[in-house]
């Protein structure tokens, strides 16, 4: 007999269909599962769905401390299915799952990740809903990540499923790609108090100028979406106010690196941020607080030989001896200076240790974010040409 109980203290459920005589007829149903008192259903089950349950809290736990563990152990005690499908589901309800993880998931560029996150947004309906409705939806369904690259994976996405839902809207994918970048960034200037110049709706309106394949948007439907940001900014999920990670909107790169301790030379996976030329690490992605910070000024990077493999080292040039300016946060809570004449630290493949010194190497100079919404528009404004 199928059986599943929910956490619940006199009730459990049972497929409905499945009748169990109690004197009184069939239970009533819910969302059909027909729900009867804990007491009739055997031993033997409220056992083994007490452990399932237990085993999906874990998977849980596991997801939101490494999505992909999570997801893993998910899998291999059957208790989710190896489909993308599946998988969207499971991240779409979010049930006891940390929307940053959710998002540093869905950002992965693996194929099958690609092929969850494209699956995750088909579960979204955004018909007959204004661009900012639709954003609003969507971004409170995970948190968006800081990467540029993960960013643009996602928004793409978005854009594909709204003009899906929405036809006749815009002109193209990118058009709404664009925009949609524009409202973001909107809700940043007008409500982010360190920003002292709040944009105009004709600044805005003036922004968005030959993104509709060369042409312009309707000057009411730009009104609208600018009215609708300033009377309510988004929600963004888990952000109290002391999350560190909220101001990296747009950090060069982050990911898993192995990082080698300063006085007891063991091998730490650490989560880096790089972001306003520092590096930040987190021993979760869903930390609070970073366990340290590197400011790059100063510093250079050179590729080293490791028994790890992939290593690349931060250092201060001309002089080997001096401890590079940085802190980290003891066990206790304390913020104390670091104590590394050098940073050692070990990428998980050759490509990722190259992406990383390439960043690091260029994350004064430039900022991918801005790079990339400028190449879309000027990809948009050049058909207004041909």
């Amino acid at each position: 007999m199928p059986i599943r109980v929910l956490l619940a203290p006199f009730t459990s459920t049972l497929r409905a269909g499945t009748k169990k005589s109690t004197g009184t007829g069939t239970r009533p149903s819910v969302n059909g599962i027909t729900k009867v008192p804990v007491f009739l259903v055997p031993k033997k089950w409220q056992n083994v769905c007490f452990v399932r349950n237990k085993q999906v809290a874990m998977g849980r736990k596991k997801f939101n401390m490494d999505p992909k563990k999570g997801i893993q152990f998910l899998i291999e005690n059957d208790l989710l299915k190896n489909t993308s499908d599946d998988i969207a589901q499971f991240l779409y309800k979010g049930e006891g799952l940390n929307k940053t993880a959710i998002g540093d998931y869905l950002g992965e560029r693996d194929e099958f990740n690609i092929q969850v996150l494209h699956a995750f947004v088909e579960l979204h309906e955004f018909t007959d809903l204004n661009l900012v409705q639709a954003l609003r939806q969507f971004l409170w369904s995970f948190r968006l990540p800081g990467e540029a690259q993960k960013i643009d994976r996602m928004m793409e996405a978005f854009a594909q499923r709204y003009c899906q839902c929405n036809p006749g809207v815009f002109q193209s994918t990118d058009t709404c790609y664009i925009l949609s970048f524009a409202i973001i960034m909107l809700n940043t200037s007008l409500h982010n108090p360190n920003v002292k110049d709040k944009p105009t709706v004709e600044r805005f309106i003036s922004m968005n100028r030959g993104i509709n394949d060369g042409g312009d948007l309707p000057e009411d439907l730009l009104r609208n979406l600018y009215e609708s940001i300033k009377n309510e900014p988004f929600k963004i999920p888990e952000d109290d106010g002391n999350d560190l990670t909220h101001t990296f909107f747009n950090p060069d790169r982050e990911g898993w690196l192995l990082k080698l301790g300063g006085r007891v030379k063991t091998w730490k996976r650490r989560w880096f941020i790089l972001t306003d030329n520092c590096l930040y690490y987190f021993e979760y992605t869903t930390d609070k607080e970073p366990r340290g910070i590197i400011p790059l000024e100063n510093l250079s990077i050179r590729e080293v030989e490791d028994k790890k493999p992939n290593c690349f080292e931060l250092f201060i040039p001309d002089n080997k001896d001096q401890v590079i300016k940085a802190c980290k946060t003891e066990a206790d809570g304390r913020v104390v200076e670091g104590n590394h004449t050098f940073y050692r630290i070990s990428a998980p493949t050759t490509e990722e240790k190259d992406e990383w010194m390439n960043s690091i190497k260029a994350a004064i100079s430039r900022d991918p974010f801005y790079e990339m919404l400028a190449a879309r528009k000027k990809k948009v404004s050049s058909m207004k040409r041909h």
